[in-house]
């Protein structure tokens, strides 16, 4: 019985959104499961996956908080 935990920013995709869609939601879960059932022969059936939608000010990268790192990254990438 494999367990797939997926993380994302809780932050929109689309313009307008707050949050992953639940159909973007279906999609990964769905993903997941025939991912494992063609590398790893388990069946969808037996697959949990489980969505976790982190608030952006809960997640850090490269020292900082990520919406930080993402404005420090765009400013180097600036012509």
């Amino acid at each position: 019985m494999p367990i797939v935990t997926i993380q994302v920013t809780r932050e929109g995709t689309t313009p307008g959104a707050s949050s992953t869609t639940p159909a973007q939601k279906a999609a990964l879960i769905k993903g997941a499961s025939e991912l494992l059932r063609d590398v790893l022969n388990k069946p969808v059936e037996s697959t949990f996956v489980v969505i976790e939608e982190v608030d952006t000010e809960n997640w850090g990268w490269g020292g900082l908080p990520v919406l930080e790192y993402r404005e420090r990254l765009a400013a180097m990438r600036k012509p």
